[in-house]
């Protein structure tokens, strides 16, 4: 897992941004290093509307991430049908779902999150 001590949050806004600058929906950060056995310290989770919009995420936020905080993924697993893009940066991992596999997908067994407005 890759460490970052204090580019975290620089790190995480650029995932964010890349996900806003292409109009992704519904963004949630899960923090999970509460977690004792975690495979990752953050999950940062959207949607699109459609396999064209997951796609351009995907590259919006490695673009992001690449130019304002100098990362780039360590693996991408999804690219051949978009319905659900992860991007996996070792501590901090990107889930691009299309809106009806989210849908049908997430369930959050860490109870009720926050979601962001405007990156926030």
């Amino acid at each position: 897992m890759k460490k970052r001590s204090d580019g975290d949050e620089v790190f995480l806004r650029s995932v964010v941004k890349g996900i806003y600058n292409k109009n992704g929906q519904d963004v949630l950060k899960i923090d999970l290093r509460r977690l004792e056995n975690r495979i990752t310290d953050y999950f940062v989770i959207c949607h699109g509307t459609s396999v064209t919009q997951v796609d351009s995420i995907c590259s919006s936020v490695e673009d992001s991430a690449r130019k304002e905080a100098g990362e780039k993924p360590m693996h991408i697993e999804g690219l051949d049908n978009c319905f659900w893009v992860l991007l996996d940066y070792g501590n901090v991992v990107v889930h691009i779902f299309l809106e009806k596999y989210r849908n049908f997908t997430v369930s959050n067994p860490f109870g009720p999150m926050p979601q962001l407005k405007n990156g926030r």
